[in-house]
């Protein structure tokens, strides 16, 4: 009797754990898209400040980044975002000691608002940011309104301005851009040399050098990712910098180096695992019909253990897309589409590393690299449902 009720109690603790851990994974699901959606419900301009012009401007609505190209004198015309002809005039908060006294403007900038209201009604060109504290019902400016960041403008914006102002930019194509690229040559890198590897260890070494070969690659698994960096860092950038014979050796190539070595002991320990199950039996009769061992082991053996195989490539291929540290240290950093293996990059992983401690917490930036955090988990599990869709078994009728 008390077998029976202690069995009970193990398949209810066992039942309670598994469904913590489902529950947990919920929570954190839900806790990541909460922030990455808030992000799109903010505007890019700067928290307190407004856009103004003179009440008679035909342009009511600006996107962030036409906001941000007026600003940067990208556009000299009215007529580039929608008004008239007539050439565009910026007036920066700093320019207005030039226009007016510092009685006029007041000691704590107390008449900021009146100023700024005197100068659009001179200037009907004019366009300004102004703090929404100095908007009174003496101004007689018009404020402009500007769009809430939309998903199609972050993922074709090509710039990445957080902290500029008055706008900030969030475009994430460099970042999404350089995580693939990096990924996919890491993954073209490794998983040949990995599945390769497995191979000959489970089926053709002697088993005196598997057993301290094996646990050899297993251990490189548990190296952090800085020591990688840093052996990325000191070796393998300077390599790539003097064969190719350029200004710096921080580069997807050098990522992808990198991230294929810390992804060879996950992809070489589960294929080699997996091919070790393969039972004797089925080895046997291949033989037995007079195939040799290669045709054996590519007509037979690897195909019993694609699943394993498929695995490791889906644990591979993660290793590689979520790793920051020692992406962080090798890539150069710089948020620009790459076009070749051969330039600097950023990606999603480096980029939340680097910024997420310096933001302010519930900000527009710091909402804006929780949604990197749900595209680079879109882009995690699209790849795992995939290779689980293509290894499913196949039934012919």
């Amino acid at each position: 009797m008390l077998k029976k009720y202690i069995e009970k109690a193990q398949i209810i603790i066992l039942a309670a754990s598994s469904m913590i851990t489902t529950i947990t994974i919920f929570l954190i699901v839900i806790f990541l898209f909460t922030y990455g959606l808030e992000f799109f419900s903010n505007s890019a301009v700067e928290k307190g400040f407004d856009i103004a012009v003179h009440s008679s401007n035909p342009v009511s609505k600006l996107s962030p980044t036409q906001v941000q190209q007026i600003f940067d004198q990208e556009f000299i015309s009215w007529n580039a975002v929608g008004g008239s002809n007539d050439s565009l005039e910026i007036l920066h908060m700093e320019d207005l000691a030039i226009h007016y006294t510092e009685e006029q403007i007041g000691l704590e900038f107390e008449h900021m608002g009146t100023c700024i209201s005197d100068y659009l009604s001179n200037h009907p060109n004019a366009i300004t940011i102004i703090p929404k504290a100095n908007i009174d019902p003496s101004f007689h400016g018009k404020i402009i309104q500007v769009s809430n960041l939309q998903l199609k403008d972050i993922f074709t914006t090509s710039k990445w301005f957080p902290t500029s102002k008055p706008v900030a930019l969030f475009g994430i194509l460099p970042m999404i851009l350089g995580t693939l690229l990096v990924s996919f040559g890491a993954i073209i890198l490794a998983l040949p040399l990995g599945i390769a590897t497995a191979i000959y260890m489970a089926e053709i070494m002697k088993p005196s050098w598997r057993k301290f070969i094996k646990p050899t690659i297993e251990l490189l698994a548990g190296i952090p990712s800085v020591v990688f960096g840093f052996f990325g860092l000191v070796v393998i950038v300077p390599i790539i910098k003097d064969v190719f014979q350029l200004e710096v050796g921080e580069t997807a190539l050098a990522g992808s180096v990198i991230l294929a070595i810390m992804a060879l002991p996950t992809i070489i320990t589960i294929t080699e695992d997996a091919l070790k199950n393969v039972p004797n039996a089925v080895r046997e009769a291949s033989l037995s019909l007079g195939a040799s061992k290669w045709q054996t082991i590519l007509h037979v053996v690897i195909p019993f253990a694609k699943n394993g195989i498929n695995t490791a490539t889906v644990l591979g291929i993660g290793r590689a897309i979520g790793e920051t540290m020692a992406v962080l240290m090798v890539t150069g950093n710089s948020a620009i589409i790459p076009h070749s293996f051969l330039q600097p990059v950023r990606t999603i992983p480096a980029t939340i590393a680097a910024e997420l401690g310096e933001v302010s917490f519930g900000g527009t930036h710091f909402q804006a690299l929780f949604a990197l955090g749900c595209i680079l988990f879109l882009f995690s599990m699209s790849i795992t449902l995939y290779v689980n869709y293509i290894s499913r078994p196949k039934h012919k009728i």
